[in-house]
């Protein structure tokens, strides 16, 4: 049961909370990639990994940042999305990791395109008003790829092992 709630509830509001967050403010808080890192250390324990899995897991984060902070090196993406993809990373392991890197992609190549398009029209009034939405339609402003990542791991989520592992724990 706790391993369900971690998976099915925990992990993907951690992964609202900072698409929205991103959305908002350009920025990712360290305490959501922290909170990510602490949940997957209880997801572990409450599924029941062995001492071998877990390490695979560990190695999947640390070459998920080490990704995106070449990402980051090159101004794909920013510092917060970096850390959000190794610990996202971590949670899914070696096993989801291609697919996950694939589908996040896929958003973000959407949401920048999206993005581009929206911000050659001018804002509605009522949008206007609204700082986070004038940030975000703002010519230079980045984009906000924290939401694609977050998009791929909920559309890839139900087909994880991390998935199957929790609904048999």
């Amino acid at each position: 049961m706790g391993a369900e709630l971690l998976v099915m509830a925990l992990l993907p509001l951690l992964l609202a909370a900072a698409a929205g967050w991103d959305l908002a403010t350009f920025t990712i808080p360290n305490f959501l990639q922290l909170a990510l890192m602490l949940s997957f250390s209880l997801f572990a324990i409450a599924a029941h990994l062995t001492p071998g899995l877990i390490g695979l897991h560990l190695l999947a984060g640390i070459a998920g940042l080490v990704m995106g902070f070449a990402l980051f090196a090159f101004g794909y993406i920013g510092g917060g999305d970096a850390k959000l993809f190794g610990a996202v990373a971590l949670w899914l392991g070696f096993h989801d990791l291609l697919a996950y890197a694939l589908a996040a992609s896929m958003f973000g190549g959407l949401l920048t395109l999206t993005l581009l398009a929206l911000r050659q029209w001018p804002l509605p009034a009522i949008a206007a008003r609204q700082q986070w939405i004038m940030r975000l339609h703002a010519e230079k402003a980045g984009i906000p790829y924290g939401v694609a990542l977050a998009a791929g791991a909920f559309v890839l989520l139900p087909h994880t092992e991390i998935f199957r592992l929790a609904a048999g724990a």
